[in-house]
């Protein structure tokens, strides 16, 4: 039986951090992520992908605010610009990908769907928001942006600067998940729930609106990767391992790992929060839902024996 992946691209995978941000460039780290799938398309995976968005997005909102200062255009919420996000961050990835596998010899049919996910208009988030979007500023920049804007901006756990954020609540439902599951099955690779998916609520009528919020790429794809019934769940992110202590004394390299022990490090607060605790709760919620494993790692990893972090059910677990 063929195994199904849900590969969840961090955003090292489209932007690094000291670069400008250029189709160029970005293109390039499109392309550099999709080699690293090769192997596991020729072991016979069926695929889905989804991404973040996070400095996109946050750009995209710059843009229009730009162009609203300057020329009076109406500037447009932050679910219009997920949308806008998951169509040129899935037309790269789209594009790159079928140049690999074309480098390659392999054919394979390729779409990216455009994706709302369903939230709770009344989710606890929307009282303290937490998810990072858009570029890293100085606390000066911060201060003068918040001021101006009404942002709220909070420092980067790795201290590269401040980044605003914004409310990221729970996904609750993928409306499209059982097209994106037929679709995989027949062979052809999705690219999906880009940027956590487009947010949205549906009232008591069942109108479906668009709320303004970034919902967390991981746990979008986790709830989708349980849905759809992957086999692994993959989470791609800039760092070989999960580790406790990071950057501490006492730093240790998590390799495989059960359910029960991660949760007692994110309890213990190992993970930090806007970077990998996220993450982890992703898998975990993943693994609870399917009984199957996750992984955290870098794209570069993810093909190996011994890849990353390893996350399952019970310790012997096997691939």
């Amino acid at each position: 039986m063929k195994k199904l992946s849900v590969i969840a691209f961090g955003g090292n995978a489209l932007l690094k951090n000291d670069q400008a941000g250029t189709i160029d460039e970005q293109e390039q780290n499109v392309y550099d992520t999709c080699q690293h799938l090769v192997d596991l398309i020729k072991l016979g995976y069926d695929i889905v992908i989804s991404h973040g968005n996070g400095p996109q997005v946050g750009n995209v909102l710059l843009q229009h605010e730009a162009g609203n200062r300057l020329y009076g255009l109406p500037k447009q919420p932050i679910d219009f610009c997920v949308a806008e996000t998951q169509g040129s961050i899935g037309f790269m990835i789209e594009q790159q990908l079928s140049n690999v596998l074309a480098e390659h010899g392999i054919t394979r049919n390729i779409i990216t769907l455009v994706t709302q996910v369903i939230v709770d208009k009344k989710d606890e988030a929307f009282k303290n928001p937490t998810k990072p979007v858009g570029p890293f500023y100085s606390k000066e920049e911060a201060d003068e942006l918040a001021e101006k804007n009404g942002w709220v901006f909070h420092e980067d756990p790795r201290k590269r600067g401040w980044r605003r954020v914004v409310a990221s609540p729970e996904p609750l439902d993928i409306p499209n998940w059982n097209v994106v599951e037929k679709l995989a099955r027949e062979r052809n690779i999705v690219i999906t729930a880009g940027g956590g998916g487009i947010p949205a609520y549906t009232d008591k009528k069942g109108k479906i609106t668009g709320i303004d919020a970034v919902i967390d790429k991981d746990l979008a794809s986790s709830l989708l990767a349980a849905k759809i019934k992957a086999d692994e769940f993959f989470i791609l992110t800039d760092i070989p391992n999960v580790y406790i202590n990071f950057h501490k004394p006492g730093e240790k390299k998590l390799e495989k790992i059960t359910v029960k022990e991660i949760k007692k490090y994110l309890a213990d607060g190992h993970f930090a929060e806007g970077s990998m605790a996220p993450k982890v709760r992703a898998c975990i919620q993943f693994i609870e839902n399917s009984g199957n494993e996750a992984i955290i790692t870098k794209a570069s990893q993810i093909s190996k024996e011994g890849k990353g972090t390893t996350i399952t059910l019970k310790i012997n677990n096997k691939r």
